[in-house]
């Protein structure tokens, strides 16, 4: 599971009680759906979307469960629907890494969190959380993180220290780089580029979702340029089978070339569909 999850640019929400949507969103180009049983679904749908999700990962098909936060009244239930195989999980509210050891505790062995970091206290406790056995990749959650300091989530410059500390505790629990939050302006692909360029300056390498017309613009701000790609090639082949090497008057050491053999790596991942239904 974390094989699909690591590189996954882009995870698409979407509600656990619509299930004439799952596999629309599966097929959408994505690299992977939420399937979600927390913010898009009311009270009074909780209990049929769980059914409808456990339904859906029975017969085979794919995706990420986002739960209830721990301490609600419907995590319990939401975490024992997932008994039956293991699945990867989206943990709200993460705080400390013992949530995240009492959830994989309650699943079936094999499955994976991706915990999300929308609090205070998560930031603080970002790097045990990351290094925290089962944990494959961190989100981060721009919404609930701005509603509770009392920030503008859509305030880059408000939240850019705590993304950067999510980014900086992914790479010391040696995790990949984390997932951005969602942009909240469906129609305003401007914002959505610009939202996707900032995260990927900080260090985040994918993003959730929250609409299909997203995906595509997700990935293209998060594939390399071609000026990029030009000159990783160039140190790439200067550097040959070793990891030191002079380019245009320059020192190319170990780090430039290993940032340019993931550049191209990353350049020739397939696109979407990592989480597809069963056939």
């Amino acid at each position: 599971m974390g094989d699909d999850l690591a590189p996954a640019r882009t995870l698409l929400f979407v509600p656990g009680h619509r299930p004439d949507r799952f596999a629309k969103a599966a097929g959408s180009g994505a690299d992977g759906i939420v399937l979600d049983l927390e913010d898009a679904v009311g009270p009074e749908l909780k209990d049929a979307a769980r059914e409808h999700v456990r339904a859906w990962l029975a017969d085979g098909g794919r995706g990420v469960v986002r739960v209830n936060a721990p301490g609600t009244e419907w995590y319990d239930a939401d975490v024992a629907a997932l008994s039956g195989r293991p699945c990867p999980v989206m943990l709200p509210k993460a705080a400390d890494p013992d949530q995240v050891g009492r959830l994989l505790a309650d699943l079936p062995a094999g499955s994976a969190v991706v915990p999300l970091i929308e609090t205070a206290a998560g930031v603080l406790e970002a790097r045990s959380i990351c290094a925290a056995p089962g944990v494959v990749r961190a989100a981060f959650g721009s919404v609930d993180l701005g509603a509770g300091l009392g920030v503008d989530p859509d305030d880059r410059a408000a939240l850019a220290t705590a993304r950067s500390l999510l980014v900086l505790a992914s790479a010391a629990a040696g995790t990949a780089p984390p997932l951005d939050g969602v942009t909240t302006a469906l129609d305003d692909e401007r914002a959505l580029r610009a939202d996707t360029r900032h995260a990927a300056t900080l260090g985040f390498s994918g993003k959730l979702c929250v609409h299909p017309r997203q995906v595509a613009v997700v990935h293209a701000e998060f594939a390399p340029s071609d000026e990029e790609l030009r000159r990783a090639k160039e140190i790439v082949a200067a550097a040959g089978e070793g990891s030191v090497a002079v380019l245009d008057g320059r020192m190319i050491d170990r780090p430039v070339v290993e940032r340019a053999r993931r550049l191209l790596d990353r350049a020739h991942r397939p696109v979407g569909r990592r989480f597809p239904p069963a056939s």
